[in-house]
């Protein structure tokens, strides 16, 4: 993999709790490389992390350079869910906290379909533990690779508050009886065993996480993007339908594919043993 060239940085101040550099991978393109930086905080998605990252999200979505997506954080800790210092303070509300808990949850919620709904692929760099709603930020990416020394938990039910949300991306991603095991226990899970699971992709050297993920994203570059953006709503979107429902769906966005300019363009490349020339549309 050629060297990237850092072109700019969105976000770079060391205070910033959510860095963001775009890098430059020659003839294919952008890859965004989003930064989780609270380390003294193990990352916790505080109220302005999450507007930070929605925020993120919103202008990557809209820009036609990035190709692919980068998540990654600062410290020994990927990220440790949800900031229970920040919530419990807010139980002093003349409600108990109770319309404030509500508004975290949902922006939550909104931000992890977001990243599901994001034209360009997303693979989560996991460097250390990821648990609860950080289990479910790795849950919530297309891909995740992550260091043999990554731990990932869903440990609310030891504190009294089940994993609900994180349940979501969790038993989307592994089998019922691996996610309730998560869920009722609260144990963590080794990154070889998220790697049987099915929540991650691929365990790393030590270390190396960053760069293996993104080795994967410059793959992804080097393909279509109108062709990877309508691949992944597609399968988003017929993993929650009947089988039948599902082929129809299917079969028509493989008919919309077709007409498509990169489509004859590789098919063509196919034939006649060439490198496709990407237009993107």
């Amino acid at each position: 993999m050629n060297a990237p060239t850092k072109t700019s940085t969105k976000t770079s101040s060391a205070e910033a709790i959510l860095l963001r550099e775009d890098l430059s991978r020659g003839d294919l393109g952008k890859i965004a490389v989003l930064t989780l930086n609270r380390p003294a905080a193990r990352n916790s998605l505080s109220e302005a992390l999450l507007t930070a990252m929605s925020e993120s999200l919103a202008a990557i979505a809209k820009d036609r350079n990035i190709r692919a997506v980068v998540l990654a954080a600062n410290g020994p800790a990927f990220c440790a869910g949800h900031d229970l210092k920040e919530l419990t303070a807010r139980r002093s509300d003349a409600d108990g906290g109770r319309a404030y808990f509500q508004h975290i949850m949902t922006t939550c919620s909104a931000m992890m379909q977001a990243i599901v709904a994001l034209p360009q692929p997303v693979i989560a760099a996991v460097s250390g533990v990821a648990t609860a709603a950080g289990c479910q930020l790795v849950a919530t990416c297309d891909l995740a690779v992550a260091s043999p020394q990554a731990k990932f938990a869903t440990p609310g039910v030891d504190i009294g508050l089940f994993c609900s949300t994180p349940m979501v991306a969790l038993s989307r991603n592994v089998t019922r009886k691996q996610a309730m095991h998560m869920l009722l226990t609260g144990e963590p899970i080794s990154a070889d065993d998220a790697l049987r699971a099915g929540l991650i992709n691929q365990v790393t050297e030590p270390g190396r996480e960053r760069e293996a993920a993104l080795k994967l994203a410059e793959k992804i570059a080097a393909k279509s993007s109108y062709v990877v953006k309508i691949g992944k709503k597609a399968f988003y979107r017929q993993a929650e339908m009947p089988l039948a429902e599902a082929y129809d769906y299917a079969a028509q966005v493989m008919t919309e594919n077709m007409m498509a300019r990169d489509a004859n363009e590789g098919i063509c490349a196919f034939i006649e043993k060439r490198t496709p020339t990407w237009e993107d549309k």
